[in-house]
């Protein structure tokens, strides 16, 4: 009797395992900010977009294709050239993401890897295309207008892709080594210009002070030579008093200077 009660609960326990199987096989999960695209084996790809949580499926069926559908950051590095025909070195900055309602058609056309397979091809398309409207002086100067008609070009190229971008940016233009020296010696001899430039404008201000300063010389003297006609020497001898005032002044503060009385030529009487 105990034999059939193990050997029931047995049976039991085996047939509820293999269904636990089965409904775990039939689960499947979406994360937050993913979508999943059902294949069927005897059906294809479903035209369906599973959104997240846990849905059912028929195992063995069908198979679910797990998208992220958050933006992704990726760098596109790419070497052109210019209008002028200089290299150039630049790095693109790209947010992406699927268009949700279209991952049936990027899935069957693409592929799972459908950022490796567009992005890097679509870019340097663009690149290329726009960076030669602009010559390397313009690429530095009018930098956010060559951004933005590369955001707007690679926008609309990659919609026929089912591709959202939600930014993209030059994060790196650089030039070849020719061009960089050649634009260094530029700026050195722009720099030598103007340091010629001032050193002449110094001279010719110099130049001025100096006329300025012989003219007032010369005015000065004029009215010296007028006084002295008119009054004599008597100038001459208030000049001589101020000048003597002053000296006095300026003796009386030293403490190397000593008053003698009139008459007396020794400081002290010593004795013989």
């Amino acid at each position: 009797m105990a034999a059939k009660v193990f050997e029931s609960i047995g049976k039991f326990g085996l047939a509820l395992a293999v269904a636990g199987g089965v409904v775990n096989s039939a689960l499947y999960n979406v994360d937050a900010g993913h979508r999943a695209v059902i294949f069927d084996r005897f059906r294809g790809v479903q035209d369906i977009v599973v959104g997240e949580g846990t849905h059912f499926l028929i195992p063995w069926v069908q198979k679910p294709i797990i998208f992220e559908c958050r933006s992704r950051p990726r760098n596109v590095p790419v070497i052109t050239g210019s209008k002028d025909l200089q290299n150039v070195n630049i790095t693109l900055r790209i947010l992406f993401r699927p268009v949700a309602s279209q991952l049936p058609r990027i899935f069957t056309s693409i592929g799972e890897d459908y950022d490796e397979r567009v992005l890097p091809s679509i870019t340097t398309e663009i690149l290329k295309s726009v960076v030669a409207r602009f010559d390397a002086g313009e690429l530095i100067t009018q930098r956010e207008l060559v951004s933005r008609q590369v955001s707007d070009d690679l926008t609309e190229r990659a919609a026929t892709f089912g591709l959202i971008l939600d930014d993209v940016s030059l994060t790196h233009l650089t030039f070849g080594k020719e061009f960089t020296e050649a634009v260094e010696a530029k700026q050195v001899a722009q720099q030598e210009a103007e340091r010629a430039r001032f050193v002449v404008e110094k001279a010719e201000q110099q130049k001025k002070a100096a006329i300025i300063s012989a003219e007032g010389d010369s005015k000065a003297a004029e009215l010296i030579a007028n006084s002295l006609a008119t009054a004599g020497d008597g100038l001459i001898e208030l000049r001589k008093l101020e000048a003597a005032e002053d000296i006095a002044y300026q003796l009386s503060r030293s403490r190397n200077i000593t008053y003698l009385p009139a008459g007396q030529s020794v400081l002290l009487q010593l004795p013989q």
